[in-house]
Order: C-alpha cells, then structure tokens, then sequence
C-alpha cells in the first residue's frame, strides 16, 4: 500500500530515517556546509526561484551558490524523490505516483505554496478575430481527437477565418501541460501532440510573436514580460470573459485556470543544511516582495505566515491528495493550510 504523508511534523536526529518527538522544531542538528543548494522543476515558478536565489546570494556573498535550473514540474520531481536535489519547483501538486517515488527512495518533503497564477492564453496582437474563448472552444482545440483533425481556426468557431491554427503548448514533463489537459480536456496529460511542445516557455512566447495565426499558454509572468508583443485572450467558464490578471484571481474569477505554485523542500537536507534552511526561510520572507515582481499573484500575508509555521515545525505531506484541484481558490488553499 502506498504512504501518504498528511500532517505529519517530524523531528529527526542527524541520521537519516530516526523519527523522533512529534511538533518540535525541525532544525535542531544543522549545520553549514559548502555544498549549493540545488533548485529544479518547473519553468513557471523558475522566475520566483531565480529572483530569489539572486536576491539571496547579493544579501550573503559568503554563502554556497544557489543553483536553479528547469525540467518541468515532473522532471523536477523525478530529481527531487531521487535525492538529486534539494528543492523542487512545481506548477502542480505533487502526485500519488510521486509520492511513492518519493517513499520508495525515504525523501521527506515540506510543501509550500508560493503564489498564484492565471494559466494564460495568448494569440499574435494581429490575430483581430480572438478576443475571448469558451472553455468548451479550447476542449476542441486541444482535445487529443483533434489531432491531425482541427487544423483551421473555422474549425473553432465558423466566424473565425479560414486561416491554419498553429498551437504552441508546454512539453509533457510539464506541471502547466497536467494541470491545463485536466482543466481543459478533464483529464491530465490528454492532449492533441501535433503541437510545438516545450518545457522553455519563452520558445512558446517567441512563437506567438512571430506567427499571426498561432495561440499558446504559459504562466502569467512569460505573458507580463512580454504584454507588448502578445495579445491575452478572456476565457469564459460559463460566466462571461475572464481576463487573467492579479485582481481576477484574488478575487476567484478566472476560472478554471487559475492554481497554486509550489515548492517542496527535502526535509533531511534542510535538518542536515543551515544554508538551505535560511534559503528557505529568506524565501518565504520576500515572496510578498518579489512574486509580484516577476508577475505572479502574492498570497495574503497569512498565506506566507502558514508555509513558515509549515516549514519550521517540518510538516511533511500535501494538502492536495495526491492530485490537482481544478479551480482552487487563495482563500481555499488557506483553509486547507490552516487545518493541516
């Protein structure tokens, strides 16, 4: 039977697998060590992740580099329940089949929300017939009958030009490919594979901008950096166009693609590394500060107030079941939280 861990707060000693007191503070055997802090995962939280490692390597010069890289919310985890890195970056929750991983190789992880994003739809500002979509029009687009078989935009809507419909989308190591085929088609990874897929999202951005006829979706910073060259499209859950911004999400309207983004820390390299401890900790510090610097949504203060309670006490789990929620809110993720 598989393990899942829900609320679990550890304390270990300095050897691997001895758990030991329940609600005590994680951190009694670490220390500082010489070794980076290694980063990977998902494109979409890789900004934060980034500016963070930045900020935090200008605030202490002195301190083991920090090392952020992307595979993709998958090939991240792949890395992380194998030991091969510290933290792992993630534009979904972490799985069942990961979380098994995860248990197979005695990886612990501390999950912590981060932000939101508007999953965003994007066409060439030249494309003058696009201006909003149903979600019933991206199920048709991106439903995997529609490969080799949807091929023109009249196809979409017959009011739509008889013009070639060029789909850019994330690759399939991609937490953003789950989570858009699970709130689009109703299930994760059910797609069309006649498009051009990508864990880079700037090759999506890159794209658009060049193809009059193209459509793609990424996170909302890749549309914020480049709000000049492309143009967003309203997406309609059966109550009317939603852009996607910071105020629609707040305020629970841009639905179903909205999310949460994550970060998941190896509980025995942060016992084990003062380094990677005070990372996370600065983390979660400034996120107020820099998440709305690279274009994302900050969650309230009691949001970051809940993940450094998390933290601190080593909570290893996830408030997700082992799957994403399609059209969770901020304030539901903070009652989930709260209650964990």
């Amino acid at each position: 039977m598989a393990m899942f861990f829900v609320n679990s707060r550890l304390r270990a000693w300095c050897k691997p697998g001895l758990l030991l007191g329940l609600g005590l503070s994680l951190f009694a055997c670490s220390g500082p060590t010489k070794e980076p802090i290694t980063i990977d995962g998902s494109s979409t939280v890789y900004p934060i992740s980034k500016a963070m490692a930045e900020a935090y390597q200008k605030e202490n010069p002195e301190a083991p580099a920090v090392e952020v890289k992307f595979s993709g919310t998958t090939g991240g985890f792949r890395q992380f329940c194998e030991g091969k890195t510290q933290v792992s970056d993630a534009s979904r929750p972490i799985t069942q089949a990961e979380i098994d991983h995860c248990n197979k190789n005695n990886i612990r992880f501390i999950e912590l929300p981060v932000a939101f994003d508007a999953l965003t739809l994007v066409v060439n500002p030249q494309n003058t017939w696009v201006t909003s979509l149903t979600v019933a029009d991206l199920k048709k687009m991106w439903q995997p009958s529609a490969e080799n078989t949807i091929k023109k935009w009249n196809q979409i809507q017959p009011n739509f030009p008889d013009k070639p419909l060029t789909l850019f989308g994330a690759g399939t190591d991609s937490g953003t490919f789950d989570y858009f085929t699970e709130a689009i088609v109703g299930k994760a990874g059910a797609s069309r594979m006649d498009y051009v897929k990508t864990e880079d999202d700037q090759i999506t951005v890159q794209g658009v901008e060049q193809d009059p006829n193209a459509i793609g979706y990424f996170g909302l910073a890749y549309y914020e950096k480049a709000a000049k060259q492309l143009k967003p499209v309203a997406i309609d859950s059966g109550k009317g166009p939603i852009l996607p911004s910071r105020e629609t999400v707040e305020k629970g309207q841009y639905n179903p693609l909205s999310r949460p983004l994550l970060v998941y820390a190896n509980l025995e390299a942060a016992q084990k590394n003062d380094n990677l401890k005070d990372f996370m900790e600065f983390y979660l510090t400034k996120a107020p500060e820099v998440v709305p610097q690279v274009g994302y949504i900050p969650l309230p203060k009691e949001g970051y107030h809940l993940a450094s309670v998390t933290f601190h006490n080593g909570e290893v789990g996830t408030v997700f079941e082992g799957h994403s929620q399609i059209g969770l809110t901020i304030s539901e993720l903070l009652r989930k939280k709260a209650k964990f």
